[in-house]
């Protein structure tokens, strides 16, 4: 128990340095020049953070299995610390330079957005923790859109004041998790003043979802858009944004999602988030270095069937 207080403390001590010099280097220079700084943070985060890298390694593992060599594991568990580098860099600098992002950040199907807006009810874009995807909303932001977005509150208070000023001047409005009671009242009336909220299902979400085959494993998922589209009427649209070799970016829309109805409603929520989630794996598949291997998927396992 102690030692998991230290370790926890000194992770917290070790992001906040980073961020700190992190910060220091990206307010002083222009946004051209921040990519070869971001490879040279992600090279330092892949030799340093040892626990993280090797839960990277892991989940690679259990995702491809023997599908990747031992060259191509090093090289996407690699690129992907250089990934989460370059996202944190850009947002710390991007949110500032509006004119840079737009020309950084173009969208791919945008129709598929606007016509499930014209609906009136909202629209909850479902993505992963794959590429830099909050730049999503910041890009829509910049475009006029009324965003929102659910996520768990942050310790580090410099973080809270760097990104709450930021999500403000963008109104980019904020649902958090909790206390749950309050994340679905706050999410229901975001959609139902039809705004665009961006919510990532990816992660392990403990014995609170369900789970669902995720690269052939059983992944405790979350069923937070299923239930409030049923609950809402709001449209649903897969979500994602791709990092280009140029370190541009491109978002892509998918066909809005039907929900895939079962016998009863329980049925209906595992099949629509079965579905989703295999829409997730499909860009993991495609572009593996740019989801976020250091998260511990699978760490939640199903109860044991009785009898």
């Amino acid at each position: 128990m102690v030692l998991r207080y230290i370790r926890r403390r000194f992770d917290a001590l070790f992001a906040r340095v980073v961020l700190e010099i992190g910060a220091a280097i990206v307010y002083s220079m222009p946004p051209q020049r921040l990519s070869r700084v971001a490879r040279g943070l992600g090279n330092f985060l892949y030799a340093v953070l040892y626990r993280q890298r090797r839960t990277a390694y892991n989940g690679l593992e259990r995702a491809f299995g023997g599908q990747k060599s031992p060259a191509e594991r090093r090289r996407i568990v690699h690129e992907c610390f250089v990934n989460m580098a370059k996202c944190g860099v850009e947002l710390l600098s991007w949110v500032g330079h509006a004119p840079y992002a737009r020309r950084s950040i173009r969208f791919q199907n945008l129709a598929v957005l606007d016509r499930a807006l014209a609906k009136g009810k909202g629209v909850i874009l479902v993505s992963g923790h794959f590429g830099n995807f909050p730049l999503i909303l910041v890009r829509l932001a910049l475009e006029g859109y009324k965003t929102s977005v659910i996520m768990r509150p942050i310790k580090e208070m410099r973080l809270i004041r760097m990104f709450d000023s930021a999500r403000r001047r963008m109104d980019i409005e904020t649902v958090l998790t909790i206390p749950r009671i309050s994340c679905v009242s706050g999410s229901i009336r975001s959609l139902r003043s039809n705004r665009v909220m961006l919510l990532p299902i990816d992660q392990n979400f403990g014995t609170g979802g369900v789970f669902v085959d995720f690269f052939g494993t059983k992944a405790a998922t979350a069923t937070g858009p299923v239930v409030l589209a049923q609950r809402t009427g709001a449209a649903i649209v897969p979500c994602f944004i791709v990092r280009q070799k140029d370190d541009t970016h491109t978002v892509i829309f998918e066909p809005e999602f039907s929900l895939r109805k079962g016998d009863n409603e329980h049925e209906t929520i595992v099949r629509s988030v079965q579905a989703l989630t295999d829409i997730i794996e499909s860009y993991i598949r495609r572009y593996p270095e740019q989801w976020t291997w250091i998260h511990r998927r699978w760490k939640a396992r199903p109860r044991p069937q009785v009898g």
